[in-house]
């Protein structure tokens, strides 16, 4: 029997976020709203997911904060 499966890391664009100053750059834009989550599939079919958290990312530098 074979069976073919992966695991991973998987991140979502939910959207434009708040418009707020970065701590890191100091550059003031809209950050990006990003949902983040670990996924298990088996046959490139996602069985189960866990571990889900939101972020708010900077679009200039990167820099992520807990939304």
């Amino acid at each position: 029997m074979f069976f073919l499966f992966g695991f991973g890391s998987k991140q979502r664009h939910e959207g434009p976020g708040e418009v707020r100053t970065c701590a890191r750059c100091g550059n003031t834009t809209q950050w990006a709203r990003i949902r983040r989550y670990r996924q298990l599939s088996v046959f490139f079919v996602p069985v189960a997911r866990w571990g889900r958290r939101r972020f708010e990312v900077c679009g200039i530098c990167g820099n992520t904060v807990p939304a």
